[in-house]
Order: structure tokens, then sequence, then C-alpha cells
């Protein structure tokens, strides 16, 4: 399936170029808006330009990550609430999306009963597909790679990976948390799949790929970054606009690579630290109240004849 997902807006007088972006603000701490024009990803703070007018045409999708349904501990003593209250959220953004992905670790620990418990929340979701990739929490033990192609892996290839169109963007779904030791990892067979898969596509064909773990180094002593990305990434450097979004760092994150833009989603669970303050990515448990501002959803927008791709992060409400 091919979506489209356009924005006009773009830089102006009040944006900033990708690189001025990663140079200025490395961490996002509130909304911010990315739109690919020409090739070129510009941002800026909501509010700062004028949106696209939206029509029939406009392609609108969500994404939502780390739900980690049966977690139980301080960090977060409700997290089925907080996806719930992440649920409703989506289903008040003021459109219906065309499709919501989650970018992984559903579960907490890949039980059968956690599986179909997800499974109901996102069948409230008001949009008509869903579609996921799988974190390591949804790998857990023998049977857990084999439970979650089941509650989700229905129409998909290899281990899980699959892609599709729509509106003129190109989507690749991946799985690199199957085979990990100390990072992520994609695999020969799934690296071939992708080098099919782009082969027929023009260079100037918007590019987004989901994934798990963050497929840029962001930081490898936790585990932050996939193995063998390298290989995959240097196949997309003829085209001139890739996106990647990727969940498990439970935290915003935006980083730039030649043409290739990484973004990382919060979860709708519980935060983890910044990359090396602390022993270890443990949930990090907040003080009251302040837990809504660690999590939330992030929308994606795309207006048909204007060529840009947005991206809009927003807290819990």
């Amino acid at each position: 399936m091919t979506e489209h997902a356009d924005e006009s807006n773009g830089g102006g007088e009040h944006g900033m170029t990708r690189r001025q972006l990663v140079r200025h603000s490395a961490w996002f701490g509130g909304a911010v808006v990315l739109s690919v024009v020409a090739g070129e990803v510009i941002s800026h703070i909501p509010g700062s330009a004028s949106a696209a007018p939206a029509s029939s045409a406009d392609l609108h999708f969500v994404q939502v990550s780390d739900s980690h349904i049966g977690f139980q501990g301080p960090a977060n003593m409700d997290v089925a609430g907080t996806f719930g209250m992440a649920v409703n959220q989506v289903n008040s953004l003021g459109f219906r999306p065309a499709f919501v992905m989650h970018s992984g670790d559903l579960t907490h620990l890949s039980t059968p009963a956690q599986f179909d418990q997800v499974k109901q929340m996102m069948s409230q979701l008001d949009t008509d597909r869903v579609f996921t990739v799988p974190g390591e929490h949804d790998s857990i033990g023998d049977n857990g790679p084999r439970a979650y192609r089941q509650a989700f892996g229905q129409d998909t290839l290899g281990d899980g990976w699959y892609s599709f169109d729509t509106h003129g963007v190109h989507f690749i779904a991946l799985v690199n948390t199957l085979h990990l030791e100390q990072l992520g990892h994609l695999g020969n067979d799934q690296i071939d799949f992708v080098r099919k898969d782009i082969a027929g596509l023009s260079s100037d064909t918007p590019i987004v790929i989901f994934s798990h773990i963050p497929l840029f180094a962001m930081y490898p002593t936790w585990g932050w970054g996939t193995d063998d990305a390298v290989q995959l990434l240097s196949m997309f450097r003829r085209f001139s606009s890739v996106t990647c979004l990727n969940g498990h760092v439970h935290q915003l994150f935006s980083k730039t690579e030649g043409n290739i833009t990484f973004h990382s989603a919060r979860p709708t669970c519980y935060p983890f630290p910044k990359p090396g303050q602390g022993p270890a990515p443990l949930p990090q448990v907040l003080p009251a109240g302040r837990l809504k501002d660690a999590l939330g959803i992030r929308t994606v927008n795309y207006w048909q004849g204007n060529h840009a791709l947005a991206i809009k992060d927003e807290k819990l409400a």
C-alpha cells in the first residue's frame, strides 16, 4: 500500500534547514514539524508557518510506540491506562488517520494474553488499518516471535517484514529484534528483500522506514543501534528523501546522516534516561503528575501536490 503524507510548508523565513535543525536542537522537548520539500527536509515550530489546506487526497497517519502492555512497576502503574489514553488521543485528532503504525514493544513479556490485550485495544483505533513491527519485548522466549506473528504478522514476509505504497510514498517495515545480541540485527535475507523491493523505485520517491531499534548508532553501549544497518542504508543513498521512524529508546531524538533523517518516538509507557545518564536504560520514575509529559503520539501528514512529509510529536493529552 502506499499513502502520501505531504506537507507544504516548509521553512520559509521562519524555518530551519534540516542541518540547522540538527545543529540547534538535537533533543526536542515539544512538537516540531518536518517537511520534505523537493528532497530537502525543512523544520519549523508549529504555528510559525502556515499549514497547507487539507483535502480528501491528503494522507495522515500516526505512529505510536512502546506500549509495554503487561509491565508492572513504579515507573508506570497502569501502562494499559496510558496506552488507552493514547488510543483516545488518536481518535480525537480532528482527522481520521489512514493508518496507525505501532513501532514495537507492544507487550512487555510476549505472552498470548498480553498480545490479545494490545490487539483488542488497537482495534479501538478509528482508522482503516493498523500496522506493527516487533520489539525485543515481543520476541521473548521460543514462542514470542510466533505469538507476535500469529497476532500481527499476517501478510508479511520472512520474520515479519513488509512494504507498501500509498500517495507516492514507499513504506518499509523492518524487523531488527529477533536475532540481536548487543545491537539490533537485520540479517542478509531481510537486506536482500529491501534491495529487491526498492530496485524499481524512482530516486525521487519519498521513503519512510519503520523499525523498532534505531537504524543509526544512537548509543551502542546500551544497544541503541543496528549492527548491519550501514549495509542497508547504503542502498538508499540515491533517494532524495528517506525518513526512518523508530521506537525502543523511549524518548524523542532526531538525527540526520546525509539524505536520511531518523526520528525516535515517545513511548506510551515510561521514559528512559538520556544516553549515558545512568548505568542502563531502565524505566524512569518521574515526579507525581509528570509522567504524561514524557509520553505521547506522533502524527505524520502528506498533502497531495505539495510533495512534503511532515512529522509532529504531541505529548499525551
